[in-house]
């Protein structure tokens, strides 16, 4: 199984969107996908409730039941707040981290200071886990996004993504849906956007 996790310490960064949408792609991609929802809110785990049995699948996780359900990929959306002990058992877990960051001053400084335990994680450290970022909500021409990506370029790791701010990934997540459940036509700029990040994911570091 190959796991993914989606953290950010910040509440709101976006993990839950992004969390499903991973899924979704390699649910679309014909792989057996699991999600782990360990965010207080169970926004995914909500969201799997409302997905409809004719798209491909996408199982919730139990962790009680440990790993007797096996998947291609096991998609981590993890909780706001997550660091310490939670944060080394969860790199334990997976290959590879991605951090979402939104366009506010807030979120830059939260996420400036996560991504310098993850930077100082033994794991990390030895290569074991990979760490990308994406840029959320990204607006054009607003000086939050402006200096979101400026930030997001100073920083020694691979940006994967900016995905713009758009009722898309809303309108599709009230159905159960992501982008790669949708007809082409209807989210084709937004697929545009996920190219490289798809890409990352599938490559053997």
């Amino acid at each position: 199984m190959q796991a993914i996790l989606i953290a950010n310490p910040k509440g709101g960064s976006g993990k839950t969107t992004l969390s499903t949408n991973i899924a979704g792609f390699l649910a679309a991609r014909g792989h057996s996908v699991a999600m782990l929802d360990m965010d207080r809110q169970k926004s995914a785990t909500q969201w799997l409730g409302s997905r409809s049995f004719e798209l491909p699948s996408i199982e919730l996780f139990q962790a009680e039941r440990g790993k007797s359900a096996a998947a291609d990929w096991l998609v981590i959306d993890s909780p706001a707040g997550l660091h310490g002990k939670n944060l080394e058992h969860a790199l334990k877990l997976v290959r590879k981290v991605i951090v979402p960051i939104a366009p506010s001053l807030f979120d830059i400084q939260a996420s400036r200071a996560f991504l310098e335990v993850l930077a100082h994680a033994k794991a990390v450290r030895k290569g074991n886990v990979f760490v990308g970022v994406v840029g959320m909500r990204m607006a054009p021409r607003t000086r939050a996004a402006t200096t979101l990506e400026q930030f997001i370029e100073g920083l020694d790791l691979p940006v994967l993504a900016y995905l713009r701010e758009t009722q898309a990934y809303v309108n599709a997540a009230f159905e159960g849906k992501t982008l790669f459940d949708l007809p082409p036509s209807q989210a084709e700029r937004e697929l545009e956007q996920w190219e490289y990040l798809l890409s990352w994911l599938e490559q053997d570091q």
